[in-house]
């Protein structure tokens, strides 16, 4: 048994030496360096993969997956923000600005026009122009018939639905009136030119009756002042219709029912 295990471990020696020998050159059986030798790396060549393109274009390049991922992320914040030029933002403002019209005159609220047509029924003597009604704006008959109504609340009578109800069928009854009474082709009579025709010339009455609120009318004063507002809106609306609509020969016709309309005003006024 015993010089079987002797056997084994010389075995085992002399393997364990011929692999040390392999391992380390210059060394003996037993392991011990015989001289010096400096041992160096194996260097370890890189294969050059081949390229169509001539010149340094064949060298392989290991592409950095940080660097590419660094690279999609500016282009990605890139694509999303938006190139934005303040002179042409600035010149598209003005060029707007310019464009725009104003808010009042897209609702039809021209004020030069109607200080035109309030100037046209205070002045009886001056001729009309026959396109002054040609844009039938109600802005101002709007206000007159708002004001007429306020004059009246100050001198104690709420008549805001009597006022606005007599305003509608007047200018309903006289459309038809005139309707008939035009033969013209040239002319049109519409409902907005009349209902804006009789508002502009309650100019006067609006006048009598804030004179209604310091003065009585019931007396011969009030009397006369009340006649003077109706002939005065009589005459101002006959002498527009008929210079509009081409009617010259026919205004005592015309006047006639705008005497009507205008003479119960003056009962709301007085009475």
């Amino acid at each position: 048994m015993s010089e079987t295990v002797a056997l084994d471990m010389d075995w085992y020696d002399g393997e364990t030496n011929e692999y040390q020998s392999n391992l380390y050159p210059g060394t003996n059986a037993n392991g011990i360096p015989n001289t010096y030798h400096q041992v160096s790396p194996p260097e370890i060549h890189h294969p050059v993969s081949e390229s169509p393109f001539p010149g340094n274009l064949g060298s392989h390049t290991i592409p950095n997956p940080r660097q590419h991922l660094v690279n999609n992320t500016t282009t990605q914040q890139n694509f999303f923000v938006p190139k934005f030029n303040h002179s042409s933002a600035a010149e598209q403002g003005e060029d707007t600005s310019e464009e725009e019209e104003p808010l009042l005159y897209e609702l039809g609220v021209n004020f030069q026009h109607i200080i035109d047509k309030t100037l046209a029924v205070l002045n009886i003597l001056k001729p009309v122009d026959r396109h002054l009604m040609d844009d039938t704006d109600l802005a101002g008959p709007l206000v007159f018939c708002l004001a007429y109504s306020a004059f009246l609340l100050m001198s104690g009578k709420l008549e805001f639905g009597s006022v606005y109800g007599l305003a509608v069928i007047g200018c309903i009854g006289m459309n038809l009136v005139l309707a008939l009474m035009t033969h013209s082709p040239d002319t049109s009579v519409s409902l907005s030119r009349t209902a804006s025709v009789l508002g502009y010339c309650l100019l006067p009455m609006v006048a009598l009756s804030s004179v209604a609120i310091l003065l009585s009318l019931s007396g011969t004063f009030g009397s006369l002042l009340t006649v003077l507002s109706v002939a005065w809106c009589t005459h101002s609306a006959a002498r527009i219709f008929t210079t509009v609509l081409q009617m010259d020969h026919q205004r005592i016709l015309v006047a006639y029912p705008c005497v009507l309309i205008y003479g119960v005003f003056a009962l709301l006024t007085v009475f």
